[in-house]
């Protein structure tokens, strides 16, 4: 048995507590085309209620290398980042060190992924217990939310590239 050491520590899953996506395209102010967004948050039933989730959330990105505040990172440019977004069937699966998330996506962000080939990815320090899962969220509940400068400051956000299955 050959062992290797690693630097990614283990997050224990109960820690974060229930993680949800949820996917949305819009204007990108800077050139006025569609931007497809994908946004990670928890709802705050960790271990530990909504302050140990938001602290399970920010170990997290601190071991996979994602900063939490107003940088963007670009995953084309980061190498060695553990986080990568498979796009198939209607589906956008993320993964990253100890979780796989995935959710349905609508047409219009297929549309936007297709033409820019990468999703700008926020992934919310803050629970955001009031989205459940199966609860629909409307467009001004995300936006108030994902609008927030207290979530987006306490957030990482990254540029990352679409990979799709090849046939």
């Amino acid at each position: 048995m050959t062992s290797t050491s690693s630097a990614v520590r283990a997050i224990r899953p109960a820690r974060l507590g229930t993680l949800v996506v949820i996917a949305w395209s819009g204007e990108h102010p800077d050139d006025e085309r569609d931007m497809p967004f994908l946004l990670a948050y928890a709802l705050g039933d960790g271990d530990g209620g909504p302050e140990g989730t938001e602290a399970a959330a920010r170990e997290l990105l601190d071991t996979v290398g994602l900063p939490v505040g107003a940088e963007c990172v670009d995953a084309a440019e980061s190498a060695g980042l553990p986080v990568t977004l498979l796009v198939e069937a209607g589906q956008a699966v993320l993964t990253m060190p100890h979780l796989t998330v995935q959710c349905a996506v609508p047409p219009q962000w297929l549309a936007a992924v297709r033409e820019r080939s990468h999703v700008y990815f926020i992934f919310a320090t803050r629970p955001w217990p009031d989205a459940a899962p199966g609860v629909p969220v409307t467009e001004d509940q995300l936006r108030r939310f994902v609008g927030d400068e207290a979530v987006l400051s306490t957030s990482a956000h990254c540029l990352l590239p679409v990979r799709q299955l090849r046939g």
